[in-house]
């Protein structure tokens, strides 16, 4: 899933914040209570989540690296 997939208030989401919303949706599927629509919704907005967060380490990993030249660090 592209970023530009991604909504907007999930964006604005820190990587924390995106993990507790993916721990409260996976106690909420984990209900007996909850119906099939709800669920599917639930699940959907979890792997945009973590899409999120996939791209937040991908941005950090890059920090990390630091700027390169010709694929050389410099």
């Amino acid at each position: 899933m592209k970023s530009k997939n991604i909504p907007a208030d999930i964006k604005s989401k820190s990587i924390k914040e995106a993990q507790n919303e993916i721990k409260n949706i996976i106690s909420q599927l984990e209900s007996t209570e909850t119906d099939l629509k709800k669920s599917i919704d639930q699940y959907n907005r979890m792997i945009q989540l973590n899409n999120h967060i996939q791209e937040k380490f991908k941005e950090k990993l890059s920090e990390i690296r630091g700027p390169k030249l010709d694929g050389k660090k410099i």
